[in-house]
């Protein structure tokens, strides 16, 4: 029996709590197989980005050859693209090998503010990418972006998924975890709106939610789900990662990747070590004066 086959093309964390690393954790988690493009390395921890070297576009080709070639793709994910050639590279790609289970995660700022991606890129995202996309994934703030109007209510988030729609993408997720109240992300597939809604978890330890999410997507579609279901069941795990969320570091503390397990009791005292172990270092950092956290 073989695993689905799940492509994560990104930019690597190395505090560990988004991009590659994050989504690696996701896809073998949920039961696929990862493999990984990586667009970016980044300096990165719960406190910030510190600094970012951009990965030269014919190797992100050469590595999107050496897996599609070899191991094949059920379904892929997209982060951070942190330029135009990268993001023109990607989308050849995604075309040459008929990629057609694509998440599109349009990472565009870190947590701090941050730009994760040139402003002529993100042109080219629109123009290029987001219409290969199966499913398009933005946060509030980068909904704004691609809709061109302010969103502040459920209604208006109903307005910029019509409106982000018609880029291209078959089916737009609007996450709407910056708005207040309960934690509601929007799917609409052109016809029909279908809300996903949970109680907001009071942690601040929310690194890497949207790699998390758009990971567990693709993994959901690779593993045959139809998009409603995948966005189902990547809502439990995102709800789950951060009810279990990691105290580490003295920023935004990562999500619990292994969080199936722990809700399982296969690690729980692993979890209640690290818990008390990472509140005691977060103390800690945030007595020093540091950038905020992506």
């Amino acid at each position: 029996m073989k695993p689905v086959r799940v492509l994560t093309i990104a930019g690597s964390d190395s505090g560990g709590g988004a991009g590659i690393q994050a989504d690696l954790k996701t896809i073998t988690v949920l039961g696929g197989f990862g493999m990984s493009v990586v667009t970016a390395l980044t300096a990165q921890n719960t406190l910030g980005v510190h600094g970012i070297h951009e990965v030269p576009p014919e190797f992100v080709a050469a590595q999107f050859d050496a897996v599609a070639t070899d191991i094949g793709v059920d379904a892929a994910k997209t982060g951070m693209l942190a330029n135009s050639e990268i993001i023109r590279v990607v989308a050849g790609k995604v075309r040459e090998y008929g990629i057609e289970k694509l998440v599109v995660d349009p990472v565009m700022a870190a947590k701090g503010g941050m730009a994760l991606i040139r402003e002529e890129a993100k042109r080219i995202l629109i123009a290029e990418l987001i219409p290969l996309a199966l499913v398009l994934t933005p946060n509030i703030p980068e909904a704004e972006v691609l809709s061109g109007m302010r969103i502040e209510t459920l209604a208006d988030m109903k307005e910029a998924a019509r409106i982000i729609r018609n880029l291209g993408a078959g089916n737009v997720v609007v996450k709407g975890g910056h708005l207040a109240g309960d934690a509601v992300d929007l799917l609409y597939d052109g016809r029909d709106f279908r809300e996903f809604r949970s109680p907001r978890i009071a942690t601040e330890d929310t690194h890497g939610t949207g790699c998390t999410y758009s990971a567990a997507i693709a993994t959901g579609l690779a593993l045959g789900r139809d998009v409603a279901g995948a966005v189902a069941e990547a809502k439990l795990y995102i709800n789950e990662a951060l009810r279990h969320a990691w105290r580490l570091g003295g920023g935004h503390g990562p999500t619990n990747h292994l969080a199936p397990l722990f809700a399982s009791g296969v690690v729980a005292a692993g979890n209640e070590h690290h818990a008390e172990t990472g509140a005691a270092g977060k103390s800690a950092g945030r007595s020093h004066d540091r950038e905020p956290n992506p």
